[in-house]
């Protein structure tokens, strides 16, 4: 990840914060996706919003739904719909493994981060999930105000 933030093409579009209070993510996958030029432009332009937006394999498809892409002003006649579902693309394999991990495991499949790559490319890092209880979620964030508190506490005796 260090190398990608020197990069001049690397830019982070919209992201998820709120999967990892909501979910525990196993693992994390990189995917392409595909747009129109409008999308494109838009994303380049005022960027996108992730947070309500989930993913799902459907006929052997791996689909985007609910994810929010701003309309472009100057292509307003031949616009694109903001919230339209948008196609995922994975390797077969990854498509049969993802299809494996929500229907038999009952995993979700939650989208992370969407941004530009080195290659000005925009991909869409999607993690593979098991939804937390309320009580995990309490452990998590007491977790992180200790390892805050602990830090302030080093940061004024060392």
């Amino acid at each position: 990840m260090a190398k990608a933030k020197t990069d001049p093409n690397y830019k982070v579009i919209a992201e998820n914060r709120r999967a990892r209070y909501d979910y525990a993510i196993e693992d994390d996958l990189e995917c392409g996706i595909m747009l129109q030029g409008s999308e494109v432009k838009s994303l380049r332009e005022n960027g996108a919003n992730i947070a309500e937006s989930y993913a799902s394999v459907e006929d052997g498809e791996l689909w985007l739904v609910n994810g929010y892409v701003p309309p472009f002003e100057q292509a307003r006649t031949w616009g694109h719909d903001e919230r339209r579902r948008r196609k995922l693309l994975v390797s077969r394999k990854e498509m049969a493994r993802l299809w494996s991990d929500t229907q038999r495991k009952g995993f979700t499949l939650v989208p992370l981060v969407l941004y530009f790559n080195h290659k000005g490319l925009v991909k869409l890092k999607i993690g593979i999930a098991k939804g937390k209880k309320t009580q995990d979620k309490r452990d998590t964030e007491a977790k992180r105000d200790w390892q805050r508190q602990k830090a302030r506490l080093l940061k004024d005796h060392g």
